[in-house]
């Protein structure tokens, strides 16, 4: 095998990977959509089940996206983008811990270090 053909099979299965991820994600919004209402920070409750939605469309537009050339720019720029405007939400839950005790405090803090891989990730699987 030469050495680019294995880039290009990891490149391949790292989409994969990242577009049944934000596919499940998306599915799941619409399926159990109460534990996102509840992320949605303060200044934007009145709005929570709208912003679930959305995200929902835009992880399962972003991860189909990903698995089509045509399209495979557009959705990383879209999951970048996606990844960076729910941020806020993370860093509300580790700002209000006491809200969200079913999850382990060291839990809520590395769910903000993980935005910047899940972001890198996007951008690096969706490159080719």
């Amino acid at each position: 095998m030469v050495p680019g053909e294995l880039n290009r099979e990891g490149a391949r299965r790292s989409r994969g990977l990242l577009a049944a991820f934000f596919m499940a994600a998306g599915v799941n919004h619409f399926v159990k959509p109460r534990p996102y209402e509840r992320i949605v920070p303060p200044l934007l409750e009145g709005d929570a089940k709208r912003l679930v939605l959305i995200s929902g469309m835009a992880e399962l537009a972003g991860g189909l996206g990903v698995l089509f050339p045509a399209t495979r720019r557009l959705s990383r720029a879209g999951l970048v983008a996606l990844l960076a405007a729910v941020f806020p939400a993370n860093l509300y839950m580790a700002q209000a811990p006491e809200r969200f005790s079913k999850i382990p405090r060291w839990a809520l803090y590395a769910r903000l270090g993980l935005q910047p891989l899940m972001m890198r990730w996007a951008w690096r699987a969706t490159r080719r």
